[in-house]
């Protein structure tokens, strides 16, 4: 039997000044699923998300990653297993050239040669930036670069993949771009965002987040098109915006 890619169970948290960011948080994610987390500010998907790959150790509950409990022990493996990209993708991005930043994690797990340039050909190839190897991150555009820091994770073969606001200050081309190669991954994806044109345009299914445990949890499209939900949870889609018809979704 497959194991899920994530099972969160009873998952409590409190900051060391005695801040109670988590209050018991279940959910579970399938092997492929794409799931867009949302919620309104504060209501600790940020904290959720650094126990995903043991940044932050619960006070209470458990962590599981594709069948194995996120501990001290499993670190390393987890770290492979959870890919995070980081809102602002320079604090990702932190070598001479593209290549450089891609192959970063592969070589630090000990992948060497021609086993190393095929790992880093293949990221960069999966987010259209093969072309750009050997340039500075620094001298792309800020959408590409998300794209390379989304490569920097896929190098590293996890089995999940999580997206901070990946939306955020891309330009209509940029994002739709990101969209695009998104939705090509082979990978199981968790969207932690305030777009929720975004969430229901690549995720089925979506889970909102509030004073620190889930409330709702079900397919996007019933989640945002609930504006009383929406507003007790302080989230709003955009103005004019609509919930297309099933048959109108691409």
């Amino acid at each position: 039997m497959i194991p899920n890619s994530l099972e969160v169970s009873r998952l409590a948290y409190a900051y060391p000044d005695g801040t109670q960011a988590l209050f018991g948080v279940d959910l579970t994610i399938r092997r492929g699923e794409r799931v867009a987390l949302l919620g309104p500010n504060g209501a600790g998907k940020t904290t959720l998300v650094m126990h995903l790959n043991g940044i932050l150790t619960p006070g209470h509950g458990t962590v599981t990653v594709a069948g194995t409990p996120v501990r001290r022990d499993t670190l390393k493996e987890i770290r492979q297993r959870v890919g995070l990209v980081f809102q602002d993708p320079d604090d990702q991005l932190f070598m001479p050239t593209v290549r450089d930043d891609v192959a970063f994690g592969p070589a630090n797990a000990g992948v060497r040669g021609e086993e190393l340039a095929a790992v880093v050909k293949n990221a960069l190839d999966r987010v259209g930036m093969l072309d750009v190897a050997d340039r500075p991150p620094h001298h792309l555009s800020f959408g590409q670069r998300r794209r390379v820091a989304v490569a920097t994770v896929l190098a590293m073969e996890p089995e999940i993949l999580v997206l901070d606001e990946p939306s955020s200050n891309l330009d209509p081309a940029a994002r739709r771009e990101l969209a695009e190669i998104l939705r090509s991954l082979d990978v199981t994806v968790l969207m932690v965002t305030h777009d929720l044109p975004y969430a229901l345009e690549l995720c089925e299914r979506a889970m909102i987040l509030s004073d620190g445990v889930v409330v709702a949890d079900g397919p996007t499209r019933e989640l945002l098109g609930d504006a009383e939900l929406l507003a007790r949870h302080r989230l709003e889609l955009p103005y004019g915006f609509a919930i297309p018809a099933a048959a109108e979704r691409g």
